[in-house]
């Protein structure tokens, strides 16, 4: 099949297929008289694996090093089990992170009138002026060395 075939079959884009080879995660059977590429049933079936593992987040590098597994039938299960943990981690931190800048930003929300005054806590804030009280808790963050806390406390010494 053409790269269009595919494509369809796999519901990973053309450019993406290209791309894929281009970094060589994957390679055509070959190519036709007219140098067009022929895909067959296994190229699919790697690219839908290809396509389910970033659907999952891992990266290009983790995908490449889970299809080397998955195509290595001598491997180990806890091999594939240590790349899915610290995965599973990583995700997790980054849940994390975007739930503090969730909470951070719902409160310079709060803190701000929305009304015709052009005073603004959220661009204060995100230009490095005077966070609202309790923004930098809320965020997670300590003041910067040498700033002041939002609460008015000393600088930070160090």
């Amino acid at each position: 099949m053409n790269i269009g075939e595919a494509s369809g079959a796999s519901g990973v884009s053309a450019k993406m297929i290209r791309y894929y080879e281009q970094i060589g995660l994957i390679a055509p059977k070959g190519r036709t008289e007219s140098n067009y590429r022929v895909y067959g049933a296994e190229e699919v079936h790697v690219l839908r694996f290809i396509k389910r593992a970033r659907s999952l987040g891992f990266s290009l590098e983790e995908t490449e090093t889970l299809l080397k597994l998955w195509q290595d039938k001598s491997r180990t299960s806890a091999s594939v089990k240590e790349i899915a943990t610290t995965h599973i981690n990583d995700l997790e931190r980054r849940i994390a992170e975007m739930q503090g800048m969730v909470k951070t930003l719902k409160h310079l929300s709060h803190c701000c009138g929305g009304d015709h005054r052009p005073d603004c806590p959220i661009l204060d804030d995100l230009a490095g002026e005077s966070p609202a009280k309790g923004e930098r808790a809320a965020s997670g963050e300590s003041p910067a060395k040498g700033e002041r806390a939002a609460s008015g406390e000393s600088p930070v010494k160090g």
